[in-house]
């Protein structure tokens, strides 16, 4: 086995959810639920295919999206994995409606962070083995920042 690191490109402004789901079907589920969530909301979706012609399965409302997702997706190469950017809405926004998809098994991460996926690969292929999200904690925080936090989630409207 070999394990490797893949960078997932992260324009400004964009978010990026990693997952893995289990049948082709998925591309058009996940698109529909996105669609769905909120009709300002800009998405690619790619999908990396396991079985069959192994195909990056590919859609989305933004064109530009979903060269992105494909491009990261075949970066990834994993069977089976999927990526969403989102942009114009945030994955707290989607990621409830993207878990009830059926055929999602897995969310690895939803973030607009610095992303790397960790891969493993043997003979048989390549599978995420998780994903590095951001960057290590600087400290625990204070009072202040408690109330910073608490301040910043009511202005953007996620708290009373």
């Amino acid at each position: 086995m070999e394990l490797s690191v893949v960078p997932i490109e992260m324009p400004e402004g964009l978010n990026v959810i990693i997952g893995q789901a289990h049948f082709i079907k998925v591309v058009e589920d996940l698109h529909e639920a996105l669609a769905a969530s909120n009709s300002y909301l800009r998405f690619g979706v790619a999908f990396c295919e396991a079985s069959g012609p192994c195909l990056i399965r590919r859609s989305g409302n933004a064109e530009d999206l979903v060269e992105l997702a494909a491009r990261n997706a075949e970066s990834i190469g994993a069977g089976h994995s999927f990526i969403v950017y989102l942009r114009d809405g945030y994955p707290v926004n989607v990621l409830n409606a993207l878990k009830q998809v059926p055929e999602v098994c897995t969310v690895y991460c939803a973030t607009a962070n610095p992303v790397e996926v960790l891969i493993a690969q043997t003979d048989l292929g390549r599978g995420i083995v998780g994903v590095v999200d951001g960057m290590p904690p600087a400290g625990i925080e204070t009072p202040a920042d408690e109330a910073a936090r608490r301040l910043l989630l009511r202005e953007m409207g996620y708290k009373l």
